[in-house]
């Protein structure tokens, strides 16, 4: 006679499927975005900065949920492809600001069509009630969890 407990296997888990799903979908975007030249988080950046003339590091932390280290790396990495442009404050010298160059807001229109082209590809067999109840469904989650942090792997 065994004396093992009984385990639910992976599959009995919603997290299982939601991780599963998320994960090939993260994967191909991230691939995707690899082609352009940009990581998932650059893009996220970005994104956030497309429809702002400018923002202070602490402000582009706060909306992404990241570490002001995490932003400082990120908008580095993105001065360096000429993506992104840092200038001094005029009422305070010692704070800076982070813009888009032109290149940026160039090719932020192209991103975010390659991320309703993933979208496409994973979720368009669903039907349009589907898609909401599901959206309905993972944005409850996050709201009852105050999940804030941006996905960014």
């Amino acid at each position: 006679m065994s004396n093992r407990v009984p385990a639910a296997h992976l599959t009995s888990h919603l997290g299982y499927w939601l991780r599963f799903v998320s994960n090939h979908v993260s994967h191909a975007f991230a691939r995707k975005l690899e082609a352009e030249g940009v990581t998932v988080a650059e893009w996220a950046m970005l994104r956030e900065l497309y429809d702002v003339q400018a923002h202070g590091p602490s402000r582009l932390a706060e909306k992404m949920g990241l570490s002001r280290g995490a932003i400082s790396k990120l908008a580095d990495r993105l001065i360096a492809k000429r993506l992104v442009a840092r200038t001094d404050r005029d009422d305070d010298a010692r704070a800076h600001m982070l813009a888009l160059t032109a290149a940026g807001q160039e090719i932020v229109p192209r991103l975010a069509a390659l991320a309703d082209i993933n979208d496409a590809e994973f979720f368009d067999h669903l039907t349009p009630e589907d898609r909401t109840t599901v959206g309905r469904v993972l944005k409850t989650i996050v709201e009852r969890r105050g999940l804030k942090a941006i996905p960014l792997s």
